[in-house]
């Protein structure tokens, strides 16, 4: 296997791993979202919008949670050329 290759296998298992972080954080917001009481700040909490603003605040939420994880390791990744 040459070069190009095996960059190219990490970058698809890289890749791999972002999505599958970022799925999981965002079922952990779905989850933690649920235990929110949303319903004394809308109009009609039963409604389609009502379920769909809480899709868009678990997935905006999961992926800044994501985001954080996957950056905290590329970061701590790059300590050892400190050293």
């Amino acid at each position: 296997m040459d070069y190009y290759d095996q960059m190219q296998s990490t970058m698809g298992l890289n890749g791999l791993l972002n999505i599958v972080v970022s799925l999981i954080c965002i079922g952990f917001s779905w989850w933690v979202l649920q235990s929110l009481r949303l319903e004394a700040a809308l109009k009609n909490p039963r409604s389609a919008q009502a379920k769909l603003l809480q899709v868009f605040l678990s997935v905006a939420l999961g992926y800044q949670i994501a985001r954080f994880i996957i950056d905290y390791f590329q970061w701590s990744s790059w300590l050892p050329g400190m050293f």
